[in-house]
């Protein structure tokens, strides 16, 4: 049992979606009793594009000044109108390269980051978010802009691939306990019975979606996803299970497939409540 407060790390780029994914942050940190720490780069091209030395220097501490102002108006209103305390900080630099450092020096339990809009990304290798789940083993929150979360209200929470009491995230019970019931359960298996999804509830507290493996799963989790108005699908990320195939073989689709936010468990635990 975790006796500290679990440190929340929002990498936000600033754009308009930024108050909504801070949004849903504030919505998981209540449920979990964590600690937000918003952080954003700025690239070098966008704060200095002049030779003289004083100018530049000038150019950097209105860039700074701007930055601070900027963050503080996506941050304070939501702070303010849930109670919750939420720390930041910002860097000048390369991103990936500053997100790397960041991530080493403050040691997150959880990033969370706004999805990007499908037209944004060219290259999934190139994005921050495929940069974060390659180098950070820890648990992953891609917040959607619709069917957000909403700070003090039940989750709907659905469970990819997965026993529906098995989750490698230390705050499982906590999540659980603030979460609608019937749990929502979607299965993608190699021999179903149905060409679309079958739908069964032999269990009171979780209904169960099967779906035949094929070039319609996805979206055919995304329709059920929205039937069952499902706001936040857990999906176990771990070397020995089905999803991390699903995730590697192309979690860009699966972000713009799917219209809810996205969990994404822990590499480094396993730990069944």
């Amino acid at each position: 049992m975790k006796n500290i407060k679990y440190k929340i790390v929002v990498l936000s780029d600033l754009k308009d979606s930024a108050s909504i994914t801070l949004k849903s942050t504030v919505s998981l940190a209540k449920m979990i009793d964590g600690d937000i720490e918003f952080f954003h780069v700025k690239k070098p091209t966008d704060i200095v594009e002049i030779d003289n030395q004083l100018s530049a220097i000038r150019s950097i501490n209105e860039k700074h000044l701007a930055t601070e102002k900027k963050i503080k108006k996506i941050i304070e209103p939501i702070s303010e109108a849930y109670g919750v305390n939420i720390s930041h900080k910002f860097s000048f630099g390369n991103a990936k390269t500053e997100i790397e450092k960041y991530l080493k020096e403050s040691q997150p339990d959880i990033i969370v980051l706004g999805k990007r809009k499908p037209k944004l990304i060219k290259l999934v290798g190139d994005s921050i978010t495929h940069f974060v789940l390659k180098n950070f083993n820890g648990v992953v929150m891609i917040a959607a802009d619709k069917n957000a979360l909403e700070p003090n209200k039940e989750l709907s929470l659905g469970v990819l691939n997965g026993m529906e009491q098995t989750f490698n995230v230390e705050f499982a019970e906590d999540l659980m306990s603030h979460t609608q019931k019937p749990l929502k359960s979607f299965h993608i298996t190699k021999n179903s019975d149905t060409s679309n999804a079958s739908v069964s509830n032999n269990n009171k507290n979780v209904v169960e979606f099967v779906f035949e493996q094929g070039d319609n799963a996805i979206n055919n989790l995304s329709k059920y996803l929205s039937i069952s108005n499902t706001n936040l699908l857990f999906v176990d990320r771990s070397n020995t299970n089905s999803n991390k195939t699903i995730l590697d073989s192309d979690i860009q689709s699966v972000m713009d497939s799917l219209n809810v936010s996205l969990l994404l468990g822990s590499e480094k635990i396993k730990i069944k409540q």
